[in-house]
């Protein structure tokens, strides 16, 4: 016990002998901390893209809602069925009614031009034709500006991220898409979902725009309960009348966004790391000139009966805490400028614009400061351990 009291002794003297010398090393110091700081703040402002595209896209799931597709498709795009399966899905167990009648609604998605706002170049964004029963199920749905279209008439509502991300979406604007021409006559939200970068409309008028026949590509239902999807599953999987595959919404959109955040979560952390390894020479110079200044002082320390081991920890106790500071600017600034910021990306599931907001959460900002407290020690470990190998007699006669 005597031991440990006398090694955190040793340790608090040499740490306040760091602290008495750090106004010598302000410059050096102040560029360590900096290249942390901008690690960090990359680090975050990619992950925050991955993270709030993959928010999105899950907060358009709900745990009481199934999607059923073709079977072996992976996506609405790639998938198709007739009416006389959609009438064979509809009579299926488990499926709640509302006052529309049964609460399913099959839907077809065409993928139209608009230009960005930005920068006026066209992009992909989604058309759905959707059933009145449509609103029952995408629970939180409500206009916010305008009204919903009328069943049967070239109308269209457009979500508010597809309206503040792309041009010409205006209440009362008239577009030309397909063999008809709609006319936006409101706008909707869903607190920030996938559906707020689609332009919804009726699926009987899309049809005939398109070409589409009495075709759908999925179906949404909304069941008495998360606990009646398998009863629902079992029912339609095993009907040889269909060729169809059933999932939770949930588990669908999640699957939607994995490829696309796979992809922007490992290139943040390959950023982070290539930058981390500048950032780590800088940790390395600042405290081997650290050391440098105070080899006198180490000496002394030594010659007075100190030990290796106190030395090398504050040594990396200083390293760490400086990385530290540099990665807690980093992650305030990255927070601050990024956290809520909105864009739009291509879904490759859909080959469509989701608009989306980066969302920095306090994972990520954990994550971020572990990096900057791994940066520092791997920063500090080399002047450490020649701090506590310096040649005492050598150093002494220095004095």
């Amino acid at each position: 016990m005597s031991r440990l009291i006398n090694w955190i002794q040793q340790f608090v003297l040499i740490t306040l002998t760091n602290v008495r010398t750090a106004p010598q090393r302000v410059g050096p110091s102040l560029a360590a901390a900096v290249g942390v700081a901008g690690v960090v703040a990359v680090m975050v402002a990619v992950l925050s893209i991955a993270e709030g595209f993959e928010s999105t896209l899950a907060g358009a799931g709900s745990p009481d809602n199934a999607v059923i597709l073709r079977a072996g498709s992976n996506a609405e795009m790639n998938s198709w069925m007739p009416l006389e399966d959609v009438r064979v899905i509809e009579d299926a167990p488990g499926i709640r009614r509302g006052t529309q009648g049964v609460l399913a609604s099959s839907e077809l998605l065409i993928i139209v031009d608009v230009p960005k706002r930005d920068t006026g170049t066209d992009a992909n964004v989604p058309l759905r034709g959707v059933r009145p029963s449509a609103f029952e199920i995408r629970e939180g749905l409500h206009i916010v500006e305008g009204r919903n279209f009328e069943p049967g008439r070239n109308e269209i509502i457009v979500g508010v991220a597809a309206a503040t991300e792309f041009a010409g979406l205006e209440i009362g604007r008239t577009l030309r898409w397909g063999e008809s021409d709609w006319t936006v006559v409101g706008w909707f939200s869903t607190e920030g979902s996938l559906w707020e970068s689609e332009i919804w409309c009726d699926v009987k008028v899309l049809q005939p725009a398109f070409r589409r026949g009495n075709s759908f590509q999925s179906v949404y239902v909304k069941l008495e309960s998360p606990d009646a999807f398998e009863t629902f599953k079992d029912a339609l999987t095993t009907d040889p009348r269909l060729d169809v595959m059933v999932e939770r919404e949930t588990d669908y959109m999640i699957e939607q966004s994995a490829a696309l955040s796979g992809i922007i979560t490992t290139l943040g952390y390959l950023i982070a790391a290539l930058m981390g390894v500048g950032a780590v020479f800088g940790a390395v110079n600042t405290m081997y000139s650290a050391v440098a200044t105070r080899t006198r002082e180490i000496a002394t320390l030594r010659a007075l009966g100190f030990g290796a081991g106190p030395v090398v920890v504050s040594i990396l106790v200083e390293s760490m805490l400086l990385a530290v500071a540099g990665g807690l600017i980093g992650a305030a600034g990255a927070y601050l400028v990024f956290d809520g910021w909105q864009a739009a990306t291509l879904n490759w599931s859909s080959f469509s614009q989701v608009a989306f907001a980066f969302a920095v959460t306090p994972e990520i900002l954990t994550m971020a400061i572990l990096w900057s407290l791994l940066m520092g020690f791997v920063g500090g470990l080399l002047p450490a351990l020649r701090a506590a190998r310096l040649p005492v007699a050598s150093a002494l006669r220095e004095l």
